[in-house]
């Protein structure tokens, strides 16, 4: 069997199972708007699935039953229980892109594979993965999820930096477990602190440059129309849009004076509070699996261990939920954050070593 008929195969298979996904979400879904997208969803990839059977049985090829993703299924029930809509919006929109990515990467390196009915079918599944995405986006916004990336990586790096902190001090304090578990926790809390400041003020920094250029661009407007035009005018050419097309919708767009600001201003939708807030906890959650086994074992070096394991478990269940909404490699995602992290904490162990070494800390 030819490359090609493989991956449509795993396209079938994917649409297939998607399918019976969002069908299985949308029974659980309280929020009834949402629960009715899950349920036009289910009949969409259905559509699209029917579409990728019917292009290998003109090809001779009858595929298997396609198996269910039913860990991911159980998955995405269990966040919509704990973490809401929105969180599960915000991993399900993954799947999505990565979708219309290799539909489009399969589009434009094997189209001669395709009839020009086939062509403009897939063009059409293309655009309906677009719109699915716009819905999730649009379901983000709704539940003030715009900070789940930032709890991710905010988890990530309290769980990889509190490691290679206690792993290095395990080395320098091997008697005393309690002493290595608060100085964890006591940088933990300086650096859930820290990460939380940060996101407040780079939220509300990029908020403050945001309206002020909304207020100069008012200002701009009342004064010279004009020259509120010509920026439009400039802006639209730095993107790559034709002169000719540029000065067209530049002209068009005088008078409309929001219309022009929401051109030439990005909006920040963030709320610097709850950016804040998402970011400090995360960073907290990720501390606790490294840290908690000093405040119960007998000796540093036997808690080590345990913190190596837990942490290392932690980042496996981050890169495995990520990797079955994503549709990449599991085995990658999770090699990659737990190789990644317990690296560092190694290293982290080898330098506390050298520091023992070299000033016979835990002699003193």
């Amino acid at each position: 069997m030819s490359d090609v008929l493989s991956l449509v195969i795993k396209f079938y298979n994917d649409e297939y199972s998607d399918s019976l996904l969002y069908a299985e979400l949308a029974k659980v879904e309280k929020d009834e708007k949402i629960k009715r997208e899950f349920l036009r969803l289910a009949r969409i990839e259905a559509k699209h699935a029917k579409f990728w059977l019917s292009f290998l049985e003109r090809r001779g090829i009858t595929p298997n039953k396609p198996k269910v993703k039913r860990w991911t299924i159980h998955v995405l029930k269990l966040m919509r229980k704990i973490l809401g809509p929105g969180v599960v919006a915000s991993l399900l929109e993954m799947g999505e892109n990565s979708a219309i990515q290799k539909y489009f990467k399969f589009l434009t390196e094997h189209s001669q594979e395709f009839s020009p009915d086939e062509m403009e079918e897939l063009k059409k599944i293309i655009l309906e993965e677009l719109e699915h995405e716009k819905f999730f986006y649009e379901s983000k916004r709704r539940f003030h999820v715009e900070n789940v990336r930032d709890f991710v990586l905010g988890m990530n790096d309290g769980l990889v930096e509190i490691l290679g902190a206690v792993t290095g001090l395990s080395a320098v304090y091997p008697y005393s477990p309690r002493l290595v578990g608060i100085s964890g926790l006591i940088v933990g809390v300086a650096g859930a602190l820290s990460m939380a400041i940060g996101a407040l003020i780079s939220v509300r920094s990029q908020r403050q440059v945001s309206e002020a250029i909304r207020e100069r661009t008012k200002v701009l407007f009342k004064v010279s129309p004009e020259r509120a035009v010509k920026e439009v005018y400039e802006k639209l050419i730095e993107g790559g849009l034709p002169e000719e097309i540029a000065q067209e919708v530049s002209v068009k767009l005088k008078g409309k004076e929001e219309a022009l600001i929401k051109l030439l201003v990005h909006e920040e939708e963030q709320n610097e509070l709850r950016a804040a807030l998402y970011t400090g906890l995360a960073y907290l959650v990720g501390v606790a699996f490294p840290v908690t086994p000093y405040f119960f074992a007998r000796s540093s070096l036997t808690a080590l261990p345990i913190s190596v394991m837990l942490a290392g478990l932690a980042l496996s269940i981050v890169a495995t939920s990520v990797a079955l909404i994503s549709g990449i490699s599991i085995k990658k995602k999770v090699a990659e954050m737990v190789v990644t992290g317990l690296g560092a904490a190694f290293l982290s162990y080898l330098f506390g070593h050298l520091m023992e070494s070299v000033f016979n800390v835990s002699g003193l």
